[in-house]
């Protein structure tokens, strides 16, 4: 029996929006209860402005019909999506600067960030790397969470970028026209400008899957999950039957076949490299607001703001 207290990997979602204002009628405390009914339901359910976000693994379908029957016409009910993922294949290097001044005291934030891979499942890693004040030590936690608004936001297709090193080792600073907005816009923008260089490619959920079959329908079943962009991992026996073990996208998982009725058993397996959404030009991809050099300068003014 799974475990609640065990991580839930949140590759399957759908949205409830358009919730009905009742005090008495909680949506969230009624979801919380039917994902606590079914002790091999593992699912969570988290408020946005719009409604609520379910959240979860293979069992998601099954909640979002209880759900709809649950609600009626009180709410929309989005469909079941699988969560992608986004990362980048090689290192890269660039600078973001946001500069704005229309009069009496600007804005200055000025950083130059290298991008690598991680190794896959450590997540994401921000190292400040500066030396000797160029960037100060107050503008370096809004560089990190600018890097973190820009990491949510994807290169590709709009999903959240994981498993990324960013290094933080080099930059500028006004000595009146630094902030903490303009350093927070200038670590998002050069990490955008990074990414985009960075070779980044799409990820999607991937499951383990162990499908039963009749040994007359084996060629049929094989055919299948190859069709599906699926590997077999390993075939046996068991009581007359067949047992394929293989690794299937998520967004291709079988479905029932009339082939012998196989029944089958799947779990999480990682995230794998997907095809791209469309065609990506990295060499088109550059930052639409294309960094500028600093004037560098010397003591607590590090640099002067351009014209």
């Amino acid at each position: 029996m799974p475990d609640r207290n065990s991580q839930i990997h949140r590759i399957l979602s759908f949205e409830i929006k358009q919730l009905r204002e009742n005090d008495h009628y909680s949506p969230q405390a009624q979801i919380d209860a039917l994902i606590q009914q079914d002790p091999t339901t593992r699912a969570e359910v988290i408020a946005i402005k719009s409604g609520l976000v379910v959240s979860g693994e293979d069992e998601l379908e099954l909640l979002a019909l209880r759900s709809e029957a649950l609600f009626g016409s009180g709410a929309e009910m989005g469909e079941v999506k699988v969560n992608f993922k986004e990362t980048i294949r090689k290192a890269a290097e660039a600078e973001g600067k946001y500069i704005r001044q229309t009069g009496g005291l600007g804005n200055y934030g000025h950083c130059k960030l290298r991008v690598e891979p991680n190794r896959p499942g450590m997540g994401n890693e921000f190292i400040n790397d500066i030396n000797g004040g160029v960037v100060p030590r107050e503008y370096i936690k809004p560089i990190d969470q600018g890097v973190k608004d820009a990491l949510e936001l994807g290169i590709i297709a709009d999903y959240p970028i994981i498993d990324v090193k960013v290094t933080l080792y080099d930059g500028s600073y006004h000595e009146t026209d630094s902030n903490e907005m303009a350093f927070k816009f200038a670590g998002s923008i050069a990490f955008k400008e990074a990414a985009r260089k960075a070779y980044p490619v799409l990820l999607e959920p991937v499951v383990a899957v162990e499908v039963i079959v009749p040994e007359e329908h084996l060629g049929t079943i094989i055919g299948d999950i190859n069709s599906r962009r699926g590997r077999i991992e390993g075939i046996g026996s068991l009581a007359g039957s067949k047992v394929v073990q293989a690794i299937v996208p998520l967004a291709e998982v079988l479905t029932s076949s009339e082939h012998g009725r196989p029944t089958y058993s799947m779990r999480f397996a990682g995230y794998e490299e997907a095809p791209p959404p469309g065609p990506f030009d990295q060499d088109a991809a550059a930052c639409a607001n294309k960094p500028r050099s600093p004037k560098m300068g010397t003591g607590s003014a590090a640099a002067d703001l351009e014209e």
